[in-house]
């Protein structure tokens, strides 16, 4: 009897004498969908994780089972219904072969044999949420209201992810238990939006309110910090055609402006914080509205500088303060004890970009470390001064260029090796280190491509102003191929959704891990066809990828030494709200001679990531792939009898594809 012979035969029966599927409110879910598989390469997806068994009651997902054949023993399951539950945060999972059933408990720890008689439905509700309901019986009421709501899926087309639902109801129940401050931590690409709509959804059913008296729907803001995350929030929103269509609400500063006030009707408004701070007739934007206004507030990148006491963002929280703040993040800093997770304390959940990744739910990437021998330059006699002074004997380093020199020649020879490695049809985005510096490498762009159209490269920064707006929203359009490359300097860091994007290039100095994750995180977003991204480093950022921040578990706030009052906090560690315009600046410029133009030198080095994220040699990977080939075949022989069967053969590749190599 096979597996599918012994859940039908054996396990179902069992489930259905329970009750399950049978009782109101309960169902079984058989192969419950929890990864897609990681993108491996050529077309190609390691087998996805599929839980055999989910038991849902009251819209909560309770127990897993991993489901043997008959002949098997029932413990071959545990390790796969434990990994299972752990990512689904399910108290209890099973492993049966239908004749006996192994039970664990994920909370306590305990697990052994039991009878093959599956707990009831409520006898399960009561085994998970039993002792919680009896001592917090008043969030209990609220839990019970928004567990009654189901997700709203777009009628089945936009259903939560797995990780998407552990954050909606991790938020929901501090809501329930009354905490006001509350902060997610989601790699860029898993959908914060997604989970935000999703919390907004069930408090808007629910008709929650700070009052707490169920009498009408809440009012609910979302801010940002960029017009562009503000209307992506909007229009997604939108998306789900759910709300009514006077409930979402855009406050725009014009339409304030106009009218001389700000929009009241409406439960769910978006803007963004600039707008919020300006001034009409002598009072701000958010001073207009009552302090008790919005009963739930959601800020997308609060680690942008939110939560610090000299921001703008903190006056408006602080004003907002009776409301239940929501910070969402992908990064978030946790330095001086004023900053992101002192306002907003732990995150609730974490959902890595490793995770993302190994899930198949973000596209991978591989990283080309491009060096040359221009990297570093010392002045002597044959060059020719532009402008500007030289001091004779320094070393200027890279991290100069383009900030206090300009070694256009060197500039047109990286642009040269870039070009000749992408497929000049893939979009890309290239981080430049000025405005100035994303003026100069566009054009050096558009002289040296193949293309012929105008509009192949276009800068998008501050000073490019709504022309550079229209060209990002032409970029992020799949329908559109041109403009195909974006130079910036830091606009394009955050806020940039655009899946197409197939690489990133980094030609200037990345100085933290906020902004290194935030770039990165342009390329991750699946798109068809796209089996990864790559990035090309010709700056020596790849060493982020050493540093335990890179994807480590969270580390706890480091209390600063106490400093004067009139000493302000640093900013050096977050990112500007906005790129601002640059001030004009003397800059120094060299054209080399002739000769060293024609020397100029490369080396590239591509590197190769484990499936668990590390970055590894080309031999380690070798030697990775040699040490499980024993673990699949002994011997020669074996190896041709596997191969000589269609069925051996194809059963060989998809574990190797598991174990990440695909062929």
């Amino acid at each position: 009897m096979n597996e599918q012979e012994t859940r039908t035969e054996y396990i179902l029966p069992a489930l259905r004498k329970a009750g399950w599927g049978i009782v109101q409110g309960s169902r079984i879910r058989e192969e419950f969908p929890i990864s897609k598989g990681r993108l491996m390469g050529a077309g190609q997806r390691s087998k996805p994780d599929k839980a055999d068994y989910v038991l849902q009651y009251r819209n909560r997902n309770l127990a897993v089972i991993e489901a043997k054949r008959k002949d098997a023993d029932f413990t071959e399951g545990v390790a796969q219904a434990k990994d299972y539950a752990s990512k689904l945060q399910i108290r209890y999972s099973y492993s049966t072969n239908g004749l006996r059933l192994y039970c664990m408990d994920m909370q306590e720890g305990t697990e052994g044999e039991i009878a093959v008689n599956y707990p009831t439905p409520d006898e399960l509700w009561e085994m998970v949420n039993g002792d919680y309901e009896k001592e917090n019986i008043n969030s209990n009421e609220w839990i019970r209201k928004f567990d009654a709501i189901p997700f709203e899926t777009k009628s089945g087309l936009k259903p939560p992810r797995y990780y998407q639902e552990n954050a909606i109801n991790n938020v929901l129940k501090r809501i329930a238990e009354k905490e006001d401050r509350i902060l997610l931590t989601l790699a860029t690409g898993t959908g914060k939006t997604a989970i935000a709509f999703q919390i907004a959804w069930k408090l808007f059913k629910a008709k929650w309110n700070l009052k707490g008296d169920g009498q009408r729907s809440p009012r609910i803001l979302f801010l940002a910090d960029r017009n562009l995350l503000a209307d992506q929030a909007y229009s997604s929103f939108n998306e789900y055609n759910a709300f009514e269509e006077d409930a979402l609400v855009r406050i725009r500063p014009n339409e304030v402006t106009k009218k001389g006030r700000v929009p009241t009707n409406g439960n769910i408004f978006f803007t963004i914080f600039q707008s919020f701070v300006s001034e009409n007739n002598g009072a701000t934007n958010f001073g207009q509205y009552p302090k008790d206004f919005f009963d739930f507030i959601v800020i997308d990148e609060c680690h942008r500088g939110g939560a610090k006491d000299e921001s703008s963002w903190r006056a408006i929280m602080e004003y907002f303060s009776p409301a239940v703040q929501l910070g969402l993040t992908a990064t978030p800093k946790r330095i001086y004890n004023t900053d992101t997770y002192k306002y907003f304390g732990e995150p609730v959940y974490v959902y890595s970009l490793k995770e993302g990744i190994n899930d198949g739910f973000l596209t991978p990437f591989k990283v080309k470390e491009i060096s040359t021998t221009g990297d570093e330059y010392v002045y002597t006699s044959d060059d020719e001064i532009i402008e500007g002074e030289v001091e004779d004997g320094k070393t200027y380093t890279q991290s100069e260029q383009n900030r206090v020199i300009e070694l256009m020649d060197v500039e047109r020879y990286r642009v040269q090796l870039l070009m000749n490695a992408i497929d000049q049809n893939q979009k890309t985005i290239v981080f430049c280190a000025t405005q100035a510096h994303a003026l100069a490498i566009r054009n050096l762009i558009n002289q040296i491509s193949t293309s012929k159209n105008p509009d192949y490269c276009h800068r998008v920064t501050a000073d490019d102003g709504k022309l550079g707006e229209q060209h990002l929203k032409d970029f992020q359009n799949n329908e559109k191929q041109i403009p195909t490359i974006l130079t910036t300097s830091q606009k394009l860091s955050t806020g940039v959704d655009a899946p197409e994007i197939r690489n990133i290039v980094l030609m200037r100095p990345i100085n933290t891990m906020i902004e290194f994750k935030q770039i990165i995180g342009r390329g991750t977003r699946l798109f068809d066809g796209k089996d990864y991204f790559t990035i090309y480093d010709f700056v020596n950022a790849h060493h982020h990828f050493q540093d335990a921040e890179w994807d480590g578990e969270p580390v706890d706030p480091v209390e600063p030494k106490e400093r004067p009052k009139s000493t302000p906090l640093p900013h050096t560690e977050f990112p500007p709200l906005v790129e601002e315009p640059e001030p004009p600046r003397r800059m120094l410029r060299i054209k080399l001679a002739d000769g060293k133009v024609r020397e100029l030198q490369h080396m590239v080095k591509t590197k190769f990531y484990s499936p668990d994220g590390k970055p590894i040699s080309a031999e380690e990977f070798l030697q990775s792939m040699f040490g499980i080939i024993p673990e699949l075949f002994k011997s020669e022989d074996e190896l041709r009898k596997i191969w000589s069967k269609p069925d051996t053969r194809k059963r060989l590749l998809e574990e190797l594809a598991d174990k990440g190599f695909a062929k």
